[in-house]
This record gives C-alpha cells, structure tokens and sequence, in this order.
C-alpha cells in the first residue's frame, strides 16, 4: 500500500482534544479507561452533532438486528434490557455470550441500541436488536485456554444468523485466510461487515485485521471537531469514518461505572452500525448493497472533495444518515453489486442473500447454535426505548458537509480496494 498525506483532515466545525490512544493489539480496540462519568448520556455529543432527534422522527433501527461480535455483552445492564437476543460464546471461556470480560463488547452493544434507561448510554440505533457473539481478547487469551478459531466461527455464525449488520469492533496485526473467507462468506449471505481500522496510526500504522479485507467495510475515527483522530489508522482499505473520540465506556468487567475516554475505531464502528441499522430500518427491503451504497453517497465530505474520490483517511466521509433519511441523499442503485468490490454478491431480498452464491471453498460453518442465534431474547425485562436525545452541545453534522477541508491531492480517484 502507498501512503498518501492529507493537508487538512478536519471539519471547520460541528464535530476537543484528541486524547492518546492505547495500542491496537491482538485485542479490541479500545482506551484506557480515565475519570468516572457522572453522567455518561449527556457525554455523547454525536447524538446532537448527527441531530439524532429528528432521524428518530422517521427510524429509530425497529426491525433490525445487529451481531456484536466482541467480548460479550451484559444483557442485564439498564440500557440494553429487553434488547439482546440469544446469542453465542465462541470463545469457549468461563461464562457464556451475556459474561462480557472487559465491559468492551457491552459499550458497543449500548452505542449501537441502548435506551438510554438508568442513565446508560443512548444508542443511535435504539430500537435495533443485539445478538452477542463472544470471542477472546489476548488478556482472556492469557488467563484462560480458548478457542483460537473463535473470529473466523464467530462471524461465519452471524452470517449465518438472523442479524442483518455484523459489528466487528476488534483487529489485530495477522493476517487469516479462515477469517478472510468468513468475512467473505458473510457478504455473500447479504450481510454488512463493519469493522475498526484499528488505533495504531502513530505507532507504525501497520495492517489491521479483519478491517484490511476488501470485503470488509473499515471505519476511520474522528473528534469533535470533525478532525481525523490521530490514532485512526489509514490507507487505501479505509471506506467510512464516524466519531470516536471523547465516548464515554463501561470502565470494566464491574459495570459499576462509565469511564471518560475514547472510543477509538471501536467506537466508531459501532455508530456506523447503528447508522446502517437506521437506514435499513426506513428501507426494509433494500439488500445490504443499496444500505451501503446510500451510506457511501450520503458521508459528510468538503466542497473541494471531487466526485468519484476517496480519501485515504475518511474513506467516502462521515457516516451521516440523516441527510438521507431526513433529506434523501444517496440513491440505493443495484441490489446485487457490491460497492465495496464491485462484484455481484448478496442481492437477495431485504439483505437475507437470497440470491447470493457462497464460496464453494470456504469451509462450512463448524457452529450448530442450540437455540439458533436471535431466536429469542437472553433477558426479558422492560425496555426503555424512548427516543429522547442526550446531546448538549447543540451541533449538527448534517450541516457540515460543505464545510471540510481536505487538502488537494490527498485522494485516490476511484480508488481499488487491496486484494489478497
């Protein structure tokens, strides 16, 4: 891959401090934790910044189901009451899919379809579903013996399960040929595969993994300030980008408290999900290439940023679904070709793949979940899932796409995706 420089990766306005990220390992990419939130709701500035109160006017992710697969997901937290569906523990650890080890996969469930409730945070996609798939990290991997197939399982699972988004807020530095078939198989099933391009941008910025696949949708940070986040790492396999800096996070396995930070690419992943989930949501029977298609022409970019472009920072701009929802921006196009790698694949009905072709010679799924993954709920409490916002900041990021400043020649003209 050749690097290429941008002379001005931010937004004049509409989107702080970009705060040191830790390394991006064979782990989720995440930050380490700082000061208790006290109020972790009123911290998640994007909400106002994506006017999430007049999306949810028309989408609020009903009917939607998003796979976080990551290191579980509490279920019995506030927020996510009433939300998370049966799902599965791949990685074969102490505990099931609902015993989230780090309090990572939690976050990401939350950010994507939280309620809000008890003062939890607020996902952009509220009344979306969750089907939790866990797989270890390498501290998990330290502690405990695991299974070392649990990504590649993991993912061909929720492909194969009713979630029509895969949430993949995790990476590492090696590349997989199972892994990349898994990732290939879930697009042809018709499925979105969002995953974090990774925190390491200022320590190498080496290859991150499972972002990397060209079958993969990569998703970049950005602060406050609609500036690329230092971390975020970039190059020609970056396709979306959303905020991540300044997130509040459940600071451990505890859930006692959030804790202040940033979010980092996992982050940002998971509110491309949600944002995804919105979309679909208002276009139930679109295939997972219109949803990705609108998400690629609808991106927050700057007037100077030249048609058929993409940025190696950015990729095709902020995640912004309100200016198709609320302003339709972005048309669907072909139901079968991807926009990714131009191929037909997925098109069938509603994203289920139903005329998609799965490779012949990926391996089939070793999974056989009893129940099936989404089959019914893991916790059956109330659920809170009132459409109030929590932003106070007052920004609106459907107003900046003419307002970045991306320096000339920083782009590559329809730009081709790695290939393995």
């Amino acid at each position: 891959m050749t690097a290429r420089t941008i002379e001005g990766r931010r937004f004049r306005r509409g989107l702080g401090t970009v705060a040191a990220l830790t390394a991006l390992t064979s782990g989720f990419v995440s930050a380490a934790p700082a000061a208790l939130a006290a109020d972790a709701q009123s911290k998640q500035w994007y909400l106002d910044a994506m006017n999430a109160e007049e999306i949810w006017k028309t989408s609020t992710g009903k009917g939607i189901t998003v796979a976080v697969i990551d290191s579980g997901v509490n279920s019995s937290v506030p927020s996510l009451q009433g939300k998370v569906l049966k799902g599965m523990d791949v990685a074969e650890a102490k505990g099931d899919e609902t015993d989230d080890f780090n309090g990572h996969g939690t976050t990401m469930a939350e950010l994507i379809a939280g309620s809000g409730a008890g003062g939890g945070l607020k996902g952009l996609a509220p009344d979306a579903k969750i089907i939790p798939f866990r797989i270890s990290d390498t501290e998990l991997q330290n502690k405990e013996k695991v299974n070392a197939f649990d990504a590649e399982e993991a993912i061909r699972a929720a492909a194969d399960s009713d979630a029509k988004i895969i949430n993949a807020s995790f990476g590492n530095t090696y590349y997989s040929s199972g892994v990349r078939e898994a990732v290939k198989y879930a697009q042809a099933k018709g499925k979105l595969f969002f995953a974090g391009a990774g925190n390491d941008a200022q320590k190498g910025n080496p290859e991150s993994y499972p972002a990397s696949y060209p079958e993969a949708i990569a998703v970049a940070a950005t602060d406050r300030e609609g500036e690329v986040a230092n971390y975020s790492q970039h190059g020609d396999f970056v396709d979306l980008a959303a905020p991540g800096s300044d997130i509040p996070k459940w600071c451990d396995e505890t859930f006692t408290r959030y804790c202040d930070g940033d979010g980092g690419t996992s982050a940002a992943t998971a509110i491309a999900s949600a944002s995804a989930a919105l979309i679909w949501s208002a276009h139930p029977d679109w295939t997972a290439n219109q949803v990705l298609r609108v998400m690629f022409e609808s991106a927050a970019r700057g007037e100077d940023w030249k048609e058929g472009t993409v940025s190696n920072y950015l990729g095709h701009g902020i995640v912004r679904p309100g200016a198709h929802i609320n302003r339709g921006l972005g048309k669907p196009g072909d139901p079968g070709t991807s926009p990714l790698t131009n191929t037909k694949v997925g098109g069938g009905a509603s994203g289920a793949g139903s005329s998609a072709s799965p490779d012949p010679s990926a391996p089939a799924s070793s999974q056989d979940p009893k129940p099936k993954p989404g089959s019914n709920a893991a916790v059956a409490g109330s659920s809170s899932e009132s459409s109030e916002g929590s932003g106070q900041l007052g920004l609106v990021l459907g107003a900046i796409a003419a307002a970045v400043v991306i320096g000339g020649g920083a782009f590559a003209v329809v730009r081709k995706r790695r290939s393995a």
